[in-house]
């Protein structure tokens, strides 16, 4: 039984009862089943309108993951591997996946582990003087904040050497 229903049986048992219309109590009876019914087709009128915000809200939701496939290229490629950075590398064995980071072909400087996922992400300079990455294996953002001491001993930091060459 909705609401709706149940104020309207309220109100047929009051009437039946053939209360005096005159007497205060039955005033009151009245303006309280008015209120009830009142609030019922409010509360329907929000039900429905709640449905409906929260069916658009799904379909935005979907055609924003969509979108995100599209713009990110999240696709589910088994060749395709994403950088700290973001963007994807598409096992060409080159070590740089286009985003000019080149930071498969350095060691890691750092590790973090992803407050996500608890995954260890491995971090060049590059990514950390970013100061932002996208996880590799859950796709949070993660953000690197450093104070200024910090920042002075990542600056020292020397150039890891490339692999293969020697001194």
């Amino acid at each position: 039984m909705t609401n709706s229903e149940h104020a309207s049986y309220i109100k047929g048992l009051m009437d039946g009862m053939e209360l005096d219309p005159k007497a205060k109590e039955t005033k009151l009876f009245s303006a309280i089943i008015e209120l009830l019914d009142s609030m019922s087709v409010d509360l329907e009128e929000l039900q429905d309108g709640f449905e409906e915000l929260s069916e658009q809200v799904d379909e935005v939701d979907q055609d924003l993951g969509s979108l995100e496939e599209d713009y990110y290229g999240l696709a589910e490629d088994e060749d395709e591997e994403e950088c700290g950075c973001g963007h994807h590398h598409h096992g060409h064995g080159h070590g740089s996946c286009g985003c000019g980071c080149h930071h498969h072909d350095q060691e890691a400087v750092f590790e973090a582990i992803c407050p996500n996922c608890g995954e260890t992400i491995e971090l060049t300079e590059e990514v950390l003087e970013a100061e932002k990455m996208l996880c590799p294996s859950c796709g949070e953002t993660l953000e690197f904040d450093f104070d200024e001491d910090e920042l002075e001993e990542l600056e020292e930091l020397e150039p890891s050497e490339e692999p293969g060459e020697e001194e």
